[in-house]
């Protein structure tokens, strides 16, 4: 079998290239583009253990070393715990892309009857693995920002009803939401109403104005006496708007206000 070890060489960079580049952005990590050439480049001379005889375990340690390697060249060295959380999304944009590479092979290499399979004598062309690779990366970075960005404004909250109630609920950071009452400046909530029942009769309710896009109205607000959001602490003086639209994020069940992590509303 012939074996042309330059297009390997370069095969490997071009993927090698893509992981750092992957991991980079997940992370936001400062680097520049001669950092992650160098360490792709690195990354591709893993190629020459193809020829090297050796057993599976000494292969694995040489290929360990010099993911470190690579990360240490892209991102540099703060601690212990940095380094190998660029290690571990450097494997996980590995596995990631492998995985679906590995699937598109089966898909077009193989074909089955029943549980039995066969090579058919097709294969993926490695042009179409390197015009591939990017947008599988591509699609992954993006998600994996968008979860980031997403569930990093999450957190479990306890809101203290003045009548000893406790009402347990998941909310959500919204930058957007700054809404408080015209009185006394206090910033709003918006709690779904299927996790509060209100008595009319002895709830106090507050009606405070407020502009949608579409029209102008009154949201029926309580007033709470604390609130324990996970990791920031109590907060009080504020208002527990009900809404009654559903709130349209994931899980959940409450906006909080930004100013409530400000810290300054004790």
């Amino acid at each position: 079998m012939r074996v042309y070890v330059d297009l390997i060489l370069v095969l490997n960079f071009g993927f090698d290239m893509i992981l750092i580049f992957a991991t980079a952005l997940v992370l936001r990590r400062q680097t520049n583009l001669k950092r992650m050439l160098l360490s792709a480049l690195v990354g591709s001379l893993t190629t020459l253990s193809l020829f090297i005889s050796m057993n599976s375990f000494l292969l694995f340690l040489i290929k360990v070393f010099i993911s470190i390697l690579m990360v240490l060249i892209a991102f540099g060295y703060r601690d212990i715990r940095y380094v190998f959380k660029n290690l571990f999304y450097l494997y996980t944009s590995s596995i990631i892309l492998g995985g679906f590479l590995y699937l598109l092979s089966i898909q077009f290499s193989y074909k089955n009857t029943g549980l039995v399979f066969y090579y058919n004598g097709l294969s993926v062309n490695f042009i179409v693995l390197i015009v591939l690779s990017p947008i599988i990366i591509y699609a992954y970075v993006k998600q994996g920002i968008e979860l980031k960005n997403n569930y990093s404004n999450y957190y479990n909250i306890d809101i203290y009803l003045k009548d000893g109630r406790v009402i347990e609920a998941t909310g959500f950071v919204d930058t957007g939401n700054k809404l408080e009452d015209p009185y006394k400046k206090r910033p709003i909530i918006l709690l779904d109403k299927s996790l509060i029942s209100v008595d009319y009769g002895k709830d106090p309710i507050l009606l405070v104005p407020y502009d949608s896009l579409n029209n102008h109205s009154l949201l029926k607000c309580i007033i709470p006496d604390k609130i324990f959001i996970q990791g920031v602490g109590f907060r009080k003086n504020f208002l527990v708007g009900i809404s009654n639209e559903e709130i349209g994020i994931d899980g959940v069940d409450c906006i909080l206000n930004s100013k409530l992590m400000e810290g300054r509303v004790l």
